[in-house]
């Protein structure tokens, strides 16, 4: 499990509902989750793909140390 971090600019109120559901929000639009699973990052990217490409408003950045790599 890896620290994530995704910050949000200019998006729907969703976004906020389903990110604080699964993470900590930080400040205004910046999420964090200390030991997120790999399975739960995938589907948290999913979703959030699936809104961004329907909505095509503001920008979402999702960001996560690979545990993997040395």
């Amino acid at each position: 499990m890896a620290l994530t971090l995704i910050v949000t600019r200019d998006v729907q109120a969703r976004y906020r509902g389903f990110l604080t559901s699964v993470m900590l929000e930080i400040s205004p639009g910046v999420y964090v989750a200390p030991d997120m699973t790999a399975g739960v990052r995938t589907r948290v990217g999913s979703v959030i793909s699936e809104w961004w490409d329907s909505l095509r408003e503001g920008s979402v950045t999702l960001v996560w140390r690979d545990t993997s790599a040395t």
